[in-house]
């Protein structure tokens, strides 16, 4: 029998209701009479829709896709509601049933490929290990089935990528490679949970349009739980707005977020990231300079060679006081190497650094460094791997203060409750762990850890990434005021250019290694010179308007090939920039949204 659907006629009316959801509520009974996690919420999804599901961290929303799947935790139990699949009740199923739902009845793509795929398997195990007992095909029927898909999903040399470890390949790699695999079973219903989250724009847009792309050919439906409102508004039909746990708005994604009735939808399109206007930063000396810097790796060749391999090329920029300079690009572009080589965590193979017009020596070791670690401080992307879980707050915030000399045991706590007031956490918090702060407090308690030292440079590494749009907000807000206040420079890696946009003074423009583009963010955005530069800007679309005149979704239009400032293509060899006429300006033009 063939796999392939018959395509429904438009005059046959709209598509049976695959899911039903009434009435859900889901609690933690050990948490005495406190509200449940999801209250009461109700939808239905019909065959070949798609639906997004929104709101802030702790909303429910991936409570719900985790109830769909069977896969609650086991602190979580539903308390009433009924969700129907097909017209059998889920939360009534035993675990063989559940076992013939999963994958073939309902698949899930989750946030992290890493964590799902098993990294002591090689691809190809994984991806057919499921094929012979559910779709009744042997090994090699399944193998083949297995690189045709990965070949869908446009993973170059399929055959030898199932030959190979989750741990060989890129995070965009590795989150195709699991589309595939839930694909394969050709599910009716496709969950995605903020399934690029941890990618560059230019690769999310690549796996959500592969991803859309096999849904719409197979007449899988689809649920995408994300914070992101511009991804959900151009990739989506309609929307579900979660609120602690409540389904507070629903609708067409075209009047939801065009013209949102909740004040609590309006608040999460509010917070978008918006350009403001361009900074005047004080008429100084550079306080961080990296001239020609170059990074070189090994890597292993078999079990006996080894060839060094060059990740990063003659880098050179600088920033001032109060400046804030954002080096974007996509993952394994070198932005990471660059400032673990600032902070001297590994050895560079060229090139100099500069703090305070001090030259750094080479090597990362000795006084020189010590005092200048305490001047540059870092701010991780992921507060909670960072942070150590048996230490109190205040003990985390104070930490770096036990190298600093004269500062007596008053002294030092007086320092760490201005730090934390600083970034808005006030008296009860200081004597909590970790583990009992939200995303976002854990992401202002790094960021007073870094602060408490009086740093003169903050290197903050995609700090926002995994925060949804309201936190976010507030976090770069503080960042930002903390700056005003301090004066320190900051050093914002990031794959968001929204962010980017609201709080750079200057961007850097990093491919494969090279800086292919620098300028003000005003010209970076508005007048682009390099053609990865203008991929980057036309990848994601944005939501864009405010509360009178609505908001829409827009994405850049940068009309001609041009490269006016001078940029260095690494693809075209010879090291020669590459120039071309500059173009009028930036714009942006407006997109329908996903009807």
């Amino acid at each position: 029998m063939s796999d392939v659907q018959p395509r429904r006629n438009v005059h046959d009316g709209p598509p049976p209701v695959l899911l039903s959801v009434r009435d859900l509520e889901i609690r933690f009974p050990g948490r005495g009479d406190a509200a449940p996690v999801v209250d009461r919420v109700s939808f239905d999804l019909r065959a070949g829709e798609s639906l997004s599901i929104v709101g802030e961290s702790g909303s429910g929303k991936t409570l719900i896709g985790k109830t769909l799947l069977g896969l609650l935790p086991d602190a979580a139990r539903v308390a009433a509601g009924q969700a129907l699949f097909e017209g059998a009740d889920l939360l009534r199923q035993d675990a063989r049933q559940w076992r013939a739902t999963r994958g073939a009845g309902i698949g899930m793509v989750f946030q992290e490929p890493m964590v799902s795929l098993n990294p002591a398997l090689r691809v190809g195990e994984q991806l057919i290990e499921a094929l012979v007992p559910r779709r009744g095909m042997d090994r090699r029927q399944a193998w083949e089935a297995a690189v045709a898909m990965l070949e869908r999903v446009r993973v170059r040399d399929a055959r030898d990528c199932m030959k190979r470890f989750p741990h060989e390949f890129s995070g965009g790699m590795r989150q195709r490679i699991l589309l595939a695999g839930v694909m394969l079973l050709k599910p009716r219903l496709l969950i995605a949970d903020e399934p690029t989250t941890a990618l560059d724009c230019v690769v999310q847009k690549e796996v959500l349009d592969l991803m859309c792309e096999l849904t719409r050919e197979e007449g899988t439906a689809l649920i995408f739980i994300s914070h992101n409102l511009a991804l959900v508004a151009a990739y989506t039909q309609r929307v579900l707005v979660m609120r602690r746990g409540r389904a507070v708005e629903a609708g067409p994604v075209a009047q939801v977020l065009s013209r949102p009735a909740d004040p609590y939808t309006l608040g999460l399109l509010d917070a978008l990231p918006k350009r403001g206007p361009a900074r005047r930063t004080p008429d100084a000396p550079p306080i961080l300079e990296v001239a020609d810097l170059a990074v070189d790796y090994t890597v292993r060749k078999g079990w006996r060679g080894s060839r060094r391999v060059r990740a990063l090329h003659r880098a050179t920029f600088a920033v001032a006081p109060g400046e804030t300079l954002a080096i974007v690009g996509e993952s394994g572009s070198g932005k990471t190497t660059a400032m673990m080589a600032i902070l001297g965590l590994v050895p560079r193979a060229g090139g100099r650094i500069a703090l305070a017009g001090q030259e750094l020596p080479a090597g990362g070791a000795g006084a020189a460094w010590r005092a200048a670690r305490r001047r540059i401080q870092m701010v991780f992307q992921d507060p909670y791997s960072s942070l150590d879980p048996r230490m109190r707050i205040a003990d985390l915030v104070g930490e770096g203060l036990r190298l600093e000399p004269g500062l007596t045991a008053s002294e030092r706590r007086a320092r760490v409750d201005q730090a934390l007031r600083d970034v808005g956490l006030g008296d009860g918090y200081a004597g909590r762990y970790a583990h009992e702060l939200s995303g976002g407090q854990r992401q202002r308690v790094a960021i007073a850890r870094a602060l408490v030292l009086r740093p003169e440079v903050i290197i903050a590494d995609e700090p926002v990434s995994a925060l949804d749009v309201t936190v976010q907000k507030q976090v770069l807000d503080t960042l930002m005021d903390l700056q005003r206040a301090y004066g320190f420079a900051c050093l914002l890696i990031s794959h968001d250019l929204g962010v980017v946009e609201q709080i750079a003074d200057r961007v850097v423009v990093m491919l494969r290694g090279h800086i292919v583009e620098e300028g003000t963010r005003d010209q970076v955005f508005d007048l682009p010179t390099h053609p990865y530069t203008r991929r980057l800007l036309q990848a994601v679309p944005e939501l864009r308007g405010d509360r009178e005149r609505g908001f829409r979704v827009e994405v850049r239009d940068l009309p001609g090939e041009g490269a006016g400032r001078g940029c260095f293509d690494p693809v075209s060899g010879g090291g020669e920039p590459r120039m071309a006429p500059v173009p009028a300006s930036g714009a942006m033009h407006r997109v329908a949204m996903a009807a």
